[in-house]
């Protein structure tokens, strides 16, 4: 009989409300027990639901009385959108986006290799014990090549968050990508010393509330710079085509989890080449967030398509490949890369309109990508796709940004270009436990007495992004002293995240 479902399983779909948590868990495993339904049909279904629940609350079906549920809340006003995660439950859609020549026939099956290939892990002491299963499976792919593991690694779907995948020159894995592509880091530095926190603290705060738009829903009016919008791949798909108008909204905007813009305080520790700022102290500006919905609808539609294209055994299905010889394979890489230059772009707007708030230019700039593929070549001259699944791009004398959580710091790194890591860091401290695990342990008291504490003031934000969920981000640098050099601390103050009632289901 297939494994009863659990409310972990449930809340990937969405933000459930907590009265419904029963009632779902009863109608999912009775559909596992006495209709002898798939797990992954059952979250199949209840994506559906979730994702029209009119149709479904006025049909007899299996699920109708959630989806009356549903649908009430949502007249109410109360919405439970699907999750990112959890649009990836959804049949896959007809093939209007897909070329004729890539029909049914060209569907392959792959088996795995019967051992994993070797890879590297760092800080296996800080790492929980799914996402070593989960590189392990990755390491059995018969296109994988080469992997490795960041100390800040948990659970993903496909490969790990914190994976490092190497695989052939002609592959590439969406899911291995992830569902938030090119989820960047951003740092800005401005020449302000710390006092101006003690002088303007209304305005740092009153900027974050006025020039910054998190969540679903979040859009913008004003646009700094919207050339982005004029590159000539977004003509390039229909995919891409159909999405460019809500990318156009969406400019400028962060997205839910773990996202966030917040001031702080740099400090750099000695004079460095590519920092080029002289040792002190400044007020910074850092950012996370990625490609928003556009990205999240691009890794929906072509995991799924790898999926139908390419069949693995049933645990390794999400690490299903396209081959970049094939058009949708060329589709992908056209707008993952794309979804790169978009999340910049998005970056680049919130500093720009931060930075004249303040009335002020930057002097230094940091960014970098963690969710994204890149073509390399090892040390041996192979060319392979590396995929960096909430990993930090570390080759040699390369910046990145590594943060931490809302009172933790976060460090500016230069890559010491480590072999054994494909060139890697970790992208963040790593959660200790699981969003639903945070909800379900954590109250409002213990994250406001840890916020008083550190001296953090907070605008929006949740109880699963809880200083309490990371590890320590200084056990995690510690681990990765191989892999960069740090070249300075930041130190948040003042921290904007989404609303509480904005968030989704996130996979980092």
């Amino acid at each position: 009989m297939e494994s009863l479902i659990l409310l972990e399983d449930i809340l990937v779909l969405g933000p459930i409300p907590e009265s419904l948590h029963t009632g779902f868990l009863r109608v999912a495993n009775g559909l596992v027990q006495h209709r002898n339904y798939a797990k992954e049909k059952v979250l199949e279904l209840l994506a559906q639901m979730l994702e029209n629940p009119k149709k479904y609350a006025f049909s007899k079906n299996k699920v109708t009385n959630l989806a009356r549920a549903i649908y009430d809340l949502n007249k109410q006003g109360i919405a439970v959108p699907l999750s990112e995660t959890g649009k990836t439950y959804l049949p896959a859609e007809p093939a209007p986006y897909v070329f004729e020549s890539s029909g049914p026939q060209s569907q392959q099956a792959f088996d795995l290799r019967s051992e994993s290939l070797p890879y590297a892990v760092f800080g296996r002491e800080y790492i929980e014990d799914g996402a070593l299963k989960q590189m392990e499976m990755a390491a059995r792919l018969p296109i994988s090549v080469a992997g490795a593991l960041m100390p800040d690694a948990h659970q993903g779907y496909g490969l790990p968050i914190g994976g490092v995948l190497a695989t052939e020159a002609d592959t590439i894995i969406p899911y291995a990508v992830g569902v938030d592509i090119a989820c960047r880091m951003c740092l800005s530095v401005f020449d302000l010393p710390a006092a101006f926190f003690k002088r303007e603290p209304h305005l740092l705060k009153k900027s974050l509330v006025e020039k910054t738009k998190f969540g679903i829903g979040g859009e913008t009016r004003e646009k700094f710079d919207e050339s982005v919008m004029d590159l000539p791949e977004w003509q390039a798909t229909k995919v891409i085509r159909d999405l460019k108008d809500k990318a156009y909204r969406q400019l400028g905007s962060s997205g839910t989890g773990n996202h966030f813009v917040e001031w702080g305080l740099v400090e750099v520790y000695e004079s460095d080449e590519q920092l080029n700022l002289p040792p002190g102290e400044y007020l910074a500006l850092l950012s996370h967030s990625g490609s928003r919905g556009f990205g999240g609808s691009v890794a929906n539609y072509y995991s799924k398509l790898a999926m139908q294209k390419t069949r693995l055994p049933k645990p390794a299905a999400h690490l299903a490949w396209l081959d970049l010889n094939t058009e949708e394979g060329q589709e992908y890489w056209i707008a993952m890369n794309l979804a790169g230059e978009y999340a910049s772009a998005n970056h680049h707007e919130i500093h720009a309109k931060l930075a004249k708030a303040l009335g002020q230019k930057p002097l230094a700039m940091v960014e970098n990508h963690h969710n994204f593929a890149w073509k390399e070549q090892l040390p041996d001259g192979r060319e392979v796709m590396v995929h960096r699944k909430g990993a930090t791009p570390a080759g040699a004398n390369v910046l990145g940004i590594i943060p931490g959580s809302m009172t933790q710091p976060g460090f500016v790194v230069r890559g010491r270009g480590e072999v054994n890591s494909l060139q890697s860091a970790s992208h963040g401290a790593g959660r200790l436990m699981s969003r639903t695990k945070a909800f379900n342990s954590i109250t409002r008291s213990q994250l406001n007495k840890a916020l008083q504490e550190a001296g953090i003031e907070l605008i929006g934000g949740d109880l699963d992004e809880a200083p309490m969920v990371y590890k320590n981000i200084e056990t995690v640098i510690g681990a990765q002293h191989d892999l960069v050099s740090v070249l300075a601390k930041f130190t948040p103050k003042i921290v904007r995240m989404a609303d509480a009632n904005r968030k989704e289901g996130r996979e980092d």
